[in-house]
This record gives structure tokens, sequence and C-alpha cells, in this order.
């Protein structure tokens, strides 16, 4: 029986690649560590965009987000936060609404986000979901979120929970996002903040740290080549077999 898993085989003769029949070999890139070249204009800072889940006072969402922001401003990030307040739910309002199209262009600008959520009946808030409801997977032909590093954090009233990174996650791919492996859960956050809204130094400070440094690294390696990274087969085909009709309609 012939072992399909012995990588040598497929080197020493390329008997597989002989056998692909439904491929279009015109659209078929090979991939190279060449093409991975960065290209664009990388002169500016990386340019990161951070929402949270809550419109109370004292949101520790946005206490979070606003410690997280310090750490990746420090590192050099170019960080906006969106406010949520006045954001009305998604599809009640045309999209030309202000805060709509503040929004989109945030996404639009930024190379990489930060979600943060408090967990709410074991999911994300309303809050949350409706700012990236707002955000389409596709506008005139841009895709607004795809190709962003992502990374998630949630913050708990009681014990620590991973309910709401997991959606954030969940949502992360949905939208073509690459979501870093690392994630930040801060049970009874209400004990983790001072009364002028400073994170208090504890392992779950640390892990925030970590999150951002590791966003930071692979924003980094994203910048000038998430074009290349998202550039699929699939959509290859679809654009020629669209320009073949084109062209047959004008004949």
């Amino acid at each position: 029986m012939t072992d399909l898993f012995n990588m040598s085989d497929v080197s020493s003769d390329n008997k597989f690649a002989k056998t692909l029949p439904n491929i279009k070999r015109d659209q078929l890139d090979t991939p190279a560590l060449a093409k991975l070249a960065p290209s664009g204009d990388l002169s500016h800072p990386p340019r990161i965009l951070m929402l949270y889940g809550s419109l109370r006072e004292r949101s520790f969402s946005r206490l979070l987000t606003e410690e997280a922001a310090r750490i990746l401003a420090h590192f050099g990030a170019e960080v906006k936060i969106f406010d949520p307040t006045q954001l009305p739910m998604a599809g009640s309002v045309p999209e030309t609404h202000p805060k709509v199209l503040e929004l989109r262009a945030l996404s639009l600008w930024s190379e990489a986000h930060v979600w943060c959520s408090p967990e709410r009946h074991g999911a994300i808030t309303a809050v949350m979901k409706n700012q990236i409801d707002w955000i389409p997977l596709e506008d005139a032909g841009v895709r607004p979120s795809q190709g962003r590093t992502l990374a998630v954090m949630q913050v708990c009233g009681g014990s620590q929970s991973f309910n709401v990174v997991n959606t954030l996650r969940l949502l992360g791919r949905w939208m073509r996002m690459f979501t870093i492996p690392n994630q930040s859960s801060v049970p009874m956050a209400y004990k983790e903040f001072d009364d002028d809204g400073r994170m208090k130094p504890s392992a779950y400070y640390d892990r925030m740290v970590d999150v951002m440094e590791e966003l930071f690294k692979f924003t980094l390696l994203m910048r000038g080549r998430s074009d290349y990274l998202l550039d699929r087969y699939s959509e290859r085909n679809e654009r020629q077999a669209k320009a073949l009709e084109k062209l047959v309609q004008k004949i």
C-alpha cells in the first residue's frame, strides 16, 4: 500500500503533482518565500484599532483596553480607541450614520484590532457584537477587516471564564482576520483596577502585556504581506470567469 504521507516520494518524482485534473494551472500559484517580501508603504507606525464592549461610566473592558493601548503606544503603534456610545443598533439606521462611517473608516485605516468585552450571560455583550456587526465583510470590493491581526480579551465579574474570548475568536475567523494565539481573561475585574482606573500589578496585568507584545510582533510580520497571504485560488478562478463573461458579452 502506498504511503501517502511519505513526503520523500513527493519530492523525488513529483508523482502526486501529475494527478491534478481539476486544477486550472494558470490560476494556481506556487507559494515561495520570495513572494512574502513586504510591499507597500510601511513608513508609518503600525495602526491598531481597539474596540470595547461596555457603556458604563466605569467600564472595566474600557479600562483594560486603555491599559493595553498604553503598552502598544510604548511599542510605537498608532492607537485609536472607538467610543461605542451613540452607535445605533445594526440595521436600525442607514449606513451613512456618522458613527457607522467613523467605525468603518477606522477599520479600513487599521492594520490590527484589539477586541475586549465583558462577559454577560455567558457571552459577549450587545455593545461588542453591535460594533462587529457594523463592519461589513465587503464594501464596494473592499474588505475592511480581512488580513488584520486580532487580539482578544475579556473581563469577568466573577471567576475566570473564556466564553467571550472563544466567541471573539470565532467572529475574528468569520471576519477573515488573523487572531493571535495568546489571549487575556481577567476575573473579578473590579479588584484589578485602582481608583484612578489603572490596572494593578498582577499576573493578569503581565498576561495583558504578553498579549499586546504578541499582537505587535504578528502585526509587524503581516505588514505588507497580507494581500499575498489572502490571495486565494478559488477567488482567482472567480475573477477569471467574470472577466471571460464580460468579454463574451461584448462580442
